[in-house]
């Protein structure tokens, strides 16, 4: 992610200590020779960040991993940019390269928290939503974190969801080590139910991923998005994870516009904690400590557990 000052609800700061090498040699070995010095990026969890230093005074964010999980990581992330800039008109870093190893980008900015900037933000996503498909996933699979995001297609949303969003996380060591047998029932119940629970929606071009850490800025101060694992699915996946990401109290705007444009009922709310499960699953599933995560997710579960 760019450099930028944040508060990450999950999981710690990353020690930039030592990435600044392990960047560089990165770089090095991509024959991007021009580079001076590497300035290692605070708040990310899943790679190694940071600002390099080009001779010419420009700078570029870069990003790899000490074990890449797969090949296609930062080649799906490029595209999900590019997906969200060409599809969903959005402002999206431009990509430098993304090979295997590393991922170089335009540098941004860090966002300007304040009412004019989320308002900009909420049209932006609005329109992002306002690209939709006929059925629910994407043409490929792509990432979360370290995680693979399957994406395969279903006619159905409720489907879509349970089983690729869902209950997918089940078999993740951690998220078996943080639900007992009941949790894991009642998480099928609540699956079971979900047409009861949510509103039928289309499926939308969506981030993925949006957390207010994933918002930066353009040297103009315009809302840019970083990070995608997009798909087409429930325009509300990320409505939620901005909800309960702790955006600034300026941001209050962002949810009033956005509900405006886009005619979205006063009910999401309510539903913010059912379309949220596939966030905090996803952090249990990588993240030590989970910030909460695990009890959030029983809390939500609560009511689908069995009344002995």
């Amino acid at each position: 992610m760019p450099r930028v000052e944040r508060t990450t609800r999950y999981g710690p700061r990353v020690d930039g200590r030592g990435n600044e090498a392990v960047l560089l040699a990165h770089l090095h070995a991509a024959d991007v020779a021009d580079v001076v010095a590497v300035e290692a990026a605070e708040g990310g969890q899943a790679a190694v960040a940071g600002l390099a230093r080009r001779r010419d005074g420009s700078r570029v964010f870069v990003k790899a991993f000490d074990e890449p999980p797969a090949a296609d990581v930062f080649a799906a992330e490029a595209e999900g940019l590019a997906a969200l800039r060409m599809l969903g008109g959005a402002t999206t870093p431009e990509v430098l390269l993304a090979s295997t190893d590393l991922l170089v980008l335009e540098a941004l900015h860090p966002r300007r928290d304040d009412a004019a900037f989320w308002e900009h933000l909420a049209h932006d996503l609005a329109r992002v939503h306002s690209t939709t498909h006929d059925r629910f996933g994407w043409h490929q699979d792509n990432w979360l974190g370290r995680r693979r995001q399957a994406n395969t297609w279903e006619e159905d949303g409720f489907e879509f969801f349970t089983q690729h969003r869902l209950l997918r996380w089940l078999d993740e060591p951690r998220v078996q080590a943080a639900l007992d047998a009941e949790d894991r029932a009642a998480l099928e119940r609540l699956c079971a139910r979900l047409p009861e629970l949510l509103p039928e929606r289309p499926a939308c071009l969506v981030h993925g991923d949006l957390w207010a850490g994933n918002v930066l800025a353009t040297a103009a101060g315009a809302p840019a998005l970083i990070d995608p694992a997009v798909s087409y699915t429930w325009a509300e996946i990320d409505l939620a994870h901005v909800w309960t990401t702790s955006p600034p109290p300026q941001a209050a705007r962002f949810f009033a516009v956005y509900a405006e444009v886009t005619g979205l009922d006063a009910g999401w709310r309510e539903r913010v904690p059912l379309v949220q499960l596939r966030q905090h699953l996803a952090v249990v599933a990588q993240f030590e400590p989970d910030r909460g995560a695990a009890d959030a997710i029983r809390s939500t579960l609560a009511p689908f557990r069995r009344r002995t």
